[in-house]
């Protein structure tokens, strides 16, 4: 058996300028830190011929036959792309968990692939560096797959931590940074993460914002000009231990990605966070994409109970986690060894 995980994510700043329509000819930057909830993948030798892959989260399982295309279409296209990629067809039983909901903004999906990358190369034999899994998660789900995302989440998923991670024509290059100790234990303290109840479809938000992006829609481009220059200040804010300043930037932030894409936000979500505004909270936002999933805030000082209480009051459930600082990891490998088919990482 083999058994790896990998994090989700909060994004603070500068969501949306890591597709391709706008860092191409812009540049984009995010600021992004792990928490202490996993995507996990589980491998185990299968006796019998073909592959099994079972998902607690959508509660649904794929069988495939050796001999028959390995396509990923359908139910469990992610894990299947992977697998074709590396070119397994058979011996294996995969099993996959989250604790997380998908579709919740919290990068769930991106973590699964660098999961699926780590646990699937190991299982191969490589030693694949964080920026080699996260590239090549990058690569399945943004070329191979087609999905109209970003590379934020894969890039977080891999390395862990808090990190300044900015996009370009160059590559993607990941900033570790350095916050003090009681700076972190306050932002975490101050900091609520309330599930909504709703899952968005990110991909098609996702899709409207790029498509506007490389229309040149003056709004949007302007709206992420302003999310990119917020993430620049919003680092410096934090390096410097200005932890209210950098809670009460994010409504600031806020403002101008609700006018990235329809479907941002929605009145249930505006009523929520004006109710969270009148207990407390002095900034937040919708996490990921939008449209649903979980609503993060930051609150005053000793405001965090009533927030949560208020929230909860309607209906919204609150997260218990920690900030984690490291990235994707194997946490169990019992000899499990897998022949990859394919021949070099970046390929088809």
């Amino acid at each position: 058996m083999l058994i790896a995980r990998a994090p989700v994510r909060i994004s603070f700043f500068g969501g949306g300028t890591d597709l391709p329509a706008y860092y191409l000819q812009h540049g984009g930057a995010v600021l992004s830190t792990t928490i202490n909830r996993y995507v996990y993948v589980m491998l185990s030798v299968n006796e019998g011929k073909g592959l099994q892959i079972t998902s607690s989260d959508y509660q649904t399982f794929y069988r495939h036959t050796r001999g028959r295309p390995l396509l990923w279409d359908g139910d469990l296209s992610l894990p299947r792309a992977v697998l074709a990629h590396f070119g397994i067809e058979d011996g294996l039983t995969m099993f996959l968990a989250s604790e997380t909901p998908p579709g919740t903004g919290l990068g769930s999906s991106s973590a699964a692939t660098a999961a699926l990358v780590k646990a699937i190369s190991t299982a191969c034999g490589e030693r694949l560096t964080r920026r080699e899994v996260a590239e090549l998660a990058c690569y399945i789900e943004i070329e191979k797959m087609e999905k109209p995302i970003g590379k934020q989440d894969q890039f977080a998923a891999a390395y862990g931590g808090f990190n300044w991670i900015t996009f370009d024509r160059e590559g993607t290059t990941v900033e570790p940074l350095n916050i003090p100790a009681e700076s972190l234990a306050r932002l975490r303290q101050n900091l609520v993460l309330a599930f909504t109840g709703t899952a968005h479809d990110s991909a098609r938000i996702l899709a409207r914002q790029s498509s506007a992006s490389r229309a040149g829609k003056d709004e949007v481009i302007s709206a992420l000009h302003a999310a990119h220059e917020l993430a620049v200040e919003a680092r410096a804010l934090l390096t410097r231990g200005q932890i209210r300043e950098f809670g009460m930037m994010l409504d600031e932030a806020w403002q101008h990605e609700r006018r990235f894409a329809p479907g941002v936000t929605n009145d249930r979500i505006e009523a929520w966070y004006a109710l969270a505004r009148e207990h407390g909270a002095l900034g937040g936002k919708i996490a990921g994409a939008g449209g649903g999933g979980f609503l993060m805030l930051y609150c005053d000082d000793d405001a965090t109970p009533a927030v949560e209480a208020a929230l909860t009051a309607h209906g919204l459930r609150c997260l218990e986690y920690e900030f984690e600082p490291d990235g994707v990891r194997v946490l169990l490998n019992a000899g499990l060894r897998l022949q990859a088919q394919r021949t070099s990482i970046g390929g088809n």
